[in-house]
Order: structure tokens, then sequence, then C-alpha cells
């Protein structure tokens, strides 16, 4: 019976394909669908949280289905395709399909392991898109496993399986023929192929997160197609295009200064940390200054964060247009609408001008001009990272910039600093201190210190100028950074406090000398209107969202986004926090008074129809934004 058994599975397998093609064709599959699933247990073994037997089958589920329908949908291919010039093709696609697996398997999984977050379609297509700008963000990033893996990937995928069938086999054998007699079978494995992979995206059954859950391969295209779609009509002088800044009878022409600090969350700097030494000259500074208690990033990511800071509007939140395009910002910005009042502007950053355009964004914001490092002398400085050097290399561009155009008008100048920005290279120049036990860690804090320094060099600069008690300052974080608090590392897409809270400090010269803390919870859309309030300018011919943080309004919802695009967004008012992660994972809503750090997930006890309103808000929101760059978009595409 056994001996029957058997030969009937070999005749069954010989409908298929002769012996030669299944060593061919599993030689190649075999390794690729056990590399994947070895990975898929990697990732699930290094969660945040590690799941039960239950949730390891759940989350492992997706990554079984995937490859076996995979592995059966060639087998079919192979076994329909009869003529040996559609067998030539199949076969090349069948090796390409395969070494572009391992790249798209091995990408996701090193992205998981650099952020915590899953590795999208659109990213990854806009990725590619401005190759020539991330290449070197690639190169930090690459560790050992590409180096070993993609190499290995493209040879073994290219002529392993005819070398396996030759030394099984002892004879050299390309499947470019189909020899069996015709049959179902082929039929029915393409069949079983598709149960397969229809099987793998499923959604995650006991609410692990779908986006993790799924295949990475599988997820990155079936997000692309399970997007909530929500239609809005904007009114036609709904956006802060036409803005003006008008003089009133308050009306003081103050030198703006705008420092961003790069990568600062707010509970990795003194004043909000005062067992951190972190950050001593910006603790002096917040004693006599305005400073709030809660203030938030809107998109956790530096030119995000620039739009809304300088332009008082989101900035975009889809890929399909960035706010580097021309004329694509649906606000007037702050340059523009102090240069109506004669101000001077310019913008230093201590990065490189092409990383993410930044040339034509601050050339969007209206600045006069722009300083990157490629204007600046890098003799004697330090390169901290794969697109900056540490932030002391603005200091003499912007000594000759303010000796040349200061006292003649006032100005309006930013600094980007780029330190402490990831990979955290810690200069040299002030050396090290020990702050914490994990040296990644350690080196970020430490990157912190180092742009401490900075701003209190800037500070000098201006008083040795004469431009101190003339200028207000605005000092702030651009966003957050993660350090696997919940299991996201970096910034992007941590939508958690320590990627969303920022400093924030607004220092006067002769005000608030005693220090003033704001309580109500501010966000970047508020600088532009704040430095309206701080200089006694109205704005007419438009309304911002934002809010003078002087007195902002206590009871508003101030929204938040994930740099990826549909990946989550967050609402805040008072002290509840609700987060929507679009099916990716269960959502998540938090009473931030008890659980500042976000531990404890008490969305179960909040009443449904509550969170349907709220997650209707966000997406209502959403598309808002979108509509709203779509105008401009549009505007732009008829004005040529």
């Amino acid at each position: 019976m056994a001996v029957n058994d058997k030969s009937n599975i070999v005749v069954r397998m010989r409908a298929l394909l002769i012996r030669e093609d299944w060593i061919y064709v599993l030689s190649l599959l075999v390794p690729l669908c056990i590399y994947d699933v070895v990975l898929k247990v990697v990732r699930i073994a290094t969660q945040f949280e590690l799941p039960g037997p239950l949730g390891f089958l759940d989350e492992i589920r997706s990554d079984i289905f995937f490859n076996l329908g995979y592995a059966a949908l060639w087998i079919g291919l192979f076994a329909v395709v009869r003529g040996p010039t559609a067998r030539l093709i199949v076969l090349g696609l069948f090796h390409l399909s395969a070494i572009l697996l391992v790249v798209l398997t091995t990408s996701a999984h090193v992205f998981f392991e650099k952020t915590g977050s899953t590795l999208d379609l659109s990213f990854l297509v806009d990725s590619l898109s401005s190759f020539g700008e991330l290449r070197e963000i690639i190169a930090s990033e690459t560790d050992l496993l590409h180096y070993l893996v993609i190499p290995i990937a493209v040879v073994y995928g290219g002529v392993g399986p005819a070398v396996v069938t030759r030394l099984v086999t002892h004879g050299w054998h390309l499947p470019t023929r189909n020899v069996g007699r015709f049959s179902t079978a082929p039929l029915v494995a393409c069949l079983v192929a598709v149960s397969l992979l229809a099987l793998s995206l499923l959604p995650s059954a006991t609410g692990a997160g779908n986006a993790f859950s799924r295949d990475a391969v599988a997820n990155m295209f079936v997000s692309e197609f399970t997007k909530p779609e929500i239609e809005v009509k904007l009114a036609a002088d709904s956006l802060p295009t036409s803005t003006e800044f008008a003089q009133i009878p308050r009306t003081n022409r103050r030198n703006v200064v705008i420092v961003f600090l790069e990568s600062t969350r707010a509970r990795s700097t003194t004043p909000y940390n005062e067992d951190l030494d972190t950050t001593p000259f910006l603790a002096e500074l917040a004693d006599e200054s305005l400073v709030m208690e809660r203030a938030y990033a809107v998109v956790p990511h530096t030119s995000k964060a620039l739009v809304a800071s300088i332009c008082g509007v989101p900035p975009p939140l889809d890929t399909d247009r960035t706010e580097s395009d021309p004329d694509i910002i649906p606000a007037r910005c702050l340059p523009d609408l102090l240069k109506d009042h004669g101000y001077r502007t310019v913008f230093f950053q201590s990065a490189t001008e092409d990383f993410e355009r930044r040339t034509q964004l601050v050339e969007n914001f209206g600045y006069e001009d722009f300083f990157a490092i490629e204007d600046m002398s890098k003799e004697g400085f330090e390169e901290t990272n794969y697109f900056g050097y540490e932030d002391n290399i603005m200091l003499d561009p912007s000594r000759e910039w303010l000796e040349e155009n200061s006292g003649k008008q006032p100005f309006l100048a930013t600094y980007l600093t780029a330190t402490g920005h990831h990979n955290y290279v810690v200069p040299d120049r002030y050396g090290e201190k020990k702050f914490a036990e994990d040296e990644e860690f350690n080196r970020y804090l430490n990157t912190m210190r180092y742009q401490d320094f900075f701003l209190m060099n800037l500070f000098d600069q201006y008083r040795d100028l004469g431009l101190y008690d003339e200028t207000t300052f605005i000092i702030f974080g651009d966003h957050g950074e993660a350090f696997d608090e919940h299991g996201l590392k970096q910034h992007d897409n941590t939508i958690y406090n320590e990627g969303l809270r920022i400093p924030l400090v607004i220092h006067q010269p002769g005000r608030w000398d005693d220090g003033e803390w704001v309580e109500p919870a501010v966000n970047e859309l508020d600088v532009l209107p704040t430095v309206a309030d701080l200089l006694g300018y109205g704005i007419e011919g438009g309304t911002y969202p934002g809010a003078s943080m002087l007195a902002p309004p206590e009871d508003r919802i101030l929204i938040a986004s994930c740099y990826h695009e549909h990946t989550c967004l967050a609402s805040i008012k008072d002290d509840e926090k609700y987060i929507y992660n679009y099916g990716n994972k269960a959502d998540e809503y938090f009473d931030l008074s008890e659980d500042p750090h976000e531990r404890n997930n008490i969305i179960e006890q909040q009443d449904e129809e509550k969170i349907k309103a709220l997650r209707h808000k966000l997406l209502v929101w959403e598309a808002r934004v979108t509509a709203a760059y779509e105008r401009e978009e549009e505007k732009t595409a008829a004005s040529r």
C-alpha cells in the first residue's frame, strides 16, 4: 500500500514537472522560502512585546502562506507553459523575481531593525525616485546582512539552480521546455497558488497588527489598496495664500531668530528633565523665557517640521507630492510676510543643500539667502552624519551675514542644526559624558549636549555683535527621537511622546525675566501666529490654523501624523491622546495625565461612538491637508 501511495505521488509530480525541472525549481524556491520565514521569526523575536504561542502563529501565518503560494505559482507556471520561447521567458522572470524578493525581504527586515516600522511600497518607490539624495542614507544604514545577502542572492539566483541540478543529476539542465504530457494538475497548482496567496493577505486574527503580521512583501502591495478615502471640498478662501502682516499701533519690528534643534525630544533636555544635565544653557535660558510645557511636532520629520513652523500649515502627508515641489505650499510663509515690512531673511543649516531638495524648499519659504555646508569652510569641523557637519560650522557664515545685514533693517534668521540626527556622531570638540548605559542612547544624549554648546555660542555671537537686546529667539526641536520605548527607533513614524513632544522656548531680553511656563498644549503650527503676536502684527487676508502661544486656547484638538503615508494619525486634547493606526495594529488611547509615557492602552474603556468620531476627524483633517496641496499643484500647473 505504501508503495502504491509513493507511486501515486511520483505520478502526480511528474504530471507537473520532470525530475530535472523539480530539482532546478526547488533548488531556488526552498532556500528563498526558508530565508523569508527565518527573517520573520527573527523580527518576531525582537519585537517590543513578545507574543504567546497563538500570537506567534498569527504573526508567521502570512509568511508561510505567501511563500507556499509563491512556490506553487512558479511550479504551476512552469507546468502550464509548454513552448520553448514562452518557457524561456518564464525562466527569466523566475530568476528575476527570486532575486527581487530577496532584495525586498532583506530591505524590509533591515528597515524594521533600524526603525521598528514596516516598509511600505509608496515609501520604497519614493525613495527609489530620489535615490541620488538618499544614497548616503542608504549607505549609512546598510549593514553586514545587505553586504552578504544581496550579492549571494544575485549570484545564486542567477546560476545556483543550474549548478545544483548539475551536481544532483550529473548533467547540465535548464527547464526551457515542457516534456510532460498535458493534464489538469498544472491548473490545480495555479489555483492552489492563488488561494495560498489570498490567505496570506488575511488580517491579523489576534490584534497583533496587519502590517507586521503580513509577509513583508505582501504587505507592501496590499497596503496600497486598503487606504481609507474621504473627499472634502475647500472653500475658495480657506487657505492662507493671500495673507499679510498688518501694522497696528503696538507693532515692534524686532529681529527674529528661529533655531531648530535636530531630533531633540523634550525629555532629553534639562528644562524638561532636571535629572539630566544635557542642556544646561537651555535650562538657564528657560529660567528667563516663556517655556511651552507641552509642545508637539505635527509630523516627526525635519522638512515637514519646517513647513509647519515657517509656513503655519500642515505639510503634505502623501507621497504624490512633497514640500520641495516648486510653488506647492498652500500658504504665505513667514519670510515672505516679513519681507513685506522690510525684513532681510536668511536660512543657515549645517547639512548639505541637496538633502531632500532643501534649496528648493527654502526658496518655497521665501528666504532671500541660504547657506548650507557647500557655502561654508569645513576646515577644523567634523562630519557628524551622512549629510551634515557639527553645528558650529554655521557660526562664521552667520557672523559674516549679520555684520553685513544687521543695523540697516530688521531680519529673520533661521538656523537648523544637524548634529542630533542619527547616527549620533559626537564631535570631539567638547568631549563626551556618561549619561546612559546604552551606548547609542548615550551618544544621542551627548549630541544634545553638543547642540547646547552651539546654542550658547550663537547667543554669544549675538551679544558680541550688539544684536541680542533687539532680537526675539524661538528655540525648539524639529521633532523627537525614539529608542525602542514603543518598539520604534529614530523618528519618522514615532507618533508617541518620545517622537512628538519637543522643547519650545521663546526668549526675548527684558521680557519673562523670571521665567514663565505655558500649560495649554501647542504645536509647530503655532509658531507663525506667535511671531506675528510677538512683533505686534495683525494677520489679514486669511486665517492660519495655529494660534499664538502667548495665549493659546485651552480647549482644542492638536493633530499629528506619521511621516509614512497612511501609517498613523494622532489627536491630542487636554491629556487624552488617540492614535489611529489604519488597521496596521490596534488603535490606541492614552490618558497622559496618568500615563505620560503611554504604557497603558485604554482604548477598550472608551465609548465606541467617541472613538469613531475621533477617527473621522483625523481622516477629514488628512483629506483637507491633501486637498490643499492638490489645489496648489493644480494652480501651479494652470499658470504654466
